[in-house]
């Protein structure tokens, strides 16, 4: 077994490790800190012709100022379906329309409401990690099997190791993330 194949398991270990970090942050750009973006609704899909497609597909999302968000549908018709659709998601909000656009009023958070929204954001980070132990184990396997095949045992140990270290610094990476949200939850 030559030094590059065992190389491909760190590669794969790593790119598996970095989606883990994207879809954290992805998953903590859904929950919102009290003021309104578009991401809010990223994850939003309306009917549109007889298929589910991304609200973002179908209007602009924009920001007025930072309590309410501004829904510009390109067809007029779209406004009732984007309403239902939000209606449908459980966000927490009430749109408006006034014909032309959607307007979502972003409430105030509650004290109860922010510790939710902490704990949320703990379970999305959690199970980032449950995705590098994942990755972590995938490529420990590999460099095991890789051993027993012939592949000098320092030189897995070292591999092992690497993966470990990747593994503990993406944890960290993690803790930090959770921790800034966090802060920006509580903050009024």
């Amino acid at each position: 077994m030559q030094q590059e194949e065992v190389d491909i398991y760190i590669d794969t270990a790593e790119e598996g490790m970095k989606h883990a970090l994207e879809h954290l942050q992805k998953e903590l750009l859904k929950i919102r800190a009290g003021k309104a973006t578009p991401d809010m609704l990223s994850g939003l899909t309306v009917p549109y012709y007889g298929s589910q497609t991304p609200l973002s597909q179908v209007a602009n999302v924009n920001v007025s100022d930072s309590r309410t968000l501004v829904i510009q549908p390109w067809e007029k018709t779209m406004i009732q379906p984007i309403e239902k659709a939000i209606m449908e998601a459980n966000l927490g909000f009430t749109p408006q329309n006034d014909g032309e656009v959607v307007r979502i009023n972003v409430p105030a958070l509650t004290e109860d409401r922010r510790k939710q929204l902490v704990k949320q954001a703990k379970a999305a980070a959690e199970d980032s990690k449950v995705g590098l132990r994942s990755a972590r184990r995938d490529a420990m396997e590999e460099i095991k099997t890789a051993v027993k095949e012939g592949y000098p045992e320092d030189m897995g140990k070292r591999m092992e190791e690497k993966i470990e270290n990747m593994t503990k610094a993406y944890s960290a990476n993690i803790d930090k993330m959770v921790e800034g949200k966090e802060k920006d939850i509580m903050t009024i």
